[in-house]
């Protein structure tokens, strides 16, 4: 039996490769993390990927999404990824999304408003940020969205 139902009321579908979507790591909602100005989540996430810092600068010019990803993966075998990069992928991400959440209120609003639903990152081909063709997947960016979603409602019950 899947994990996810493709159209389960409790549940909210979402890419993250959806610029459209403000929840998705591909929309251009720009935020300052690390003392950088990043474009979108995704370039962020993708310039972790190595300890070089010219190669994090490189990646961060680029003007989508989706051509600093091609970069990234083109690169990381002449510029090795960096060693510890499976054990912290997920809390770059997590890092990532909340900023961008406190950044823009609006943002944080609608994660926020998604209440209760299981959010999932409904990719065929992402068994690890999204549950996959067969729905069977780790789902680990609809995760990540609702461990955001829970500390800021945390963070406005103690305000």
């Amino acid at each position: 039996m899947p994990l996810f139902q493709t159209h389960d009321e409790d549940s909210l579908y979402l890419s993250m490769h959806d610029a459209t979507e403000k929840l998705s790591r591909h929309a251009d909602t720009p935020f300052k993390l690390d003392e950088c100005h990043w474009q979108t989540v995704e370039h962020y996430y993708q310039a972790m990927k190595f300890s070089d810092e010219s190669i994090q600068k490189k990646i961060n010019t680029f003007t989508s999404p989706d051509q600093a990803n091609k970069f990234a993966r083109s690169w990381r075998h002449k510029f090795k990824v960096r060693k510890d990069w499976k054990k912290i992928k997920t809390t770059v991400m997590t890092r990532a999304l909340y900023i961008k959440c406190r950044t823009h209120p609006v943002i944080s609003q609608k994660l926020i408003a998604t209440g209760k639903k299981n959010i999932v990152e409904n990719s065929q081909f992402d068994y690890f940020w999204g549950c996959g063709r067969d729905k069977r997947g780790d789902n680990h960016y609809g995760k990540v969205l609702m461990n955001v979603r829970s500390k800021l409602i945390a963070e406005q019950s103690t305000n």
